[in-house]
């Protein structure tokens, strides 16, 4: 990773990584550190990795190291639009818009640590930085 990042933006699969300590993730984690990047996420990413198995302090501590992102009305309504230019319908991409959309108000150059790199192209084009996990 030699490009210098402003904000990085974590999908399910980054904070879930993240709180489950995985080892790929942290070493990212330290260059995004050594590199002084924010890291955020949206609020319903919280939702997404929340299961019965989950180690909930874990979580929480992870969760007070992250930048939070509300979704607001206008948030959903930015995101729908992304959807919709992106030609992808239904409850499967919403997450992901949301995510798309808190990382496109970030401040730039901006990253998105994700499983999905399709999908996530499809919603931000060349506007951010797609990181594989």
């Amino acid at each position: 990773m030699n490009q210098h990042v402003e904000t990085v933006v974590l999908d399910a699969e980054g904070l879930s990584a993240w709180v489950a300590q995985d080892r790929k993730f942290l070493a990212m984690l330290a260059v995004f550190h050594e590199m002084g990047a924010d890291l955020v996420i949206g609020a319903n990413t919280i939702v997404e990795v929340s299961h019965a198995r989950v180690n909930v302090p874990r979580l929480n501590w992870t969760l007070s190291r992250v930048k939070v992102e509300p979704v607001t009305q206008h948030a959903a309504k930015e995101a729908a639009a992304l959807l919709k230019a992106a030609g992808l319908v239904g409850h499967k991409y919403a997450i992901d818009a949301t995510v798309a959309e808190a990382a496109l108000r970030q401040p730039g150059p901006v990253a998105i640590v994700t499983s999905d790199i399709d999908d996530t192209t499809k919603l931000c084009g060349d506007r951010v930085r797609l990181i594989g996990l």
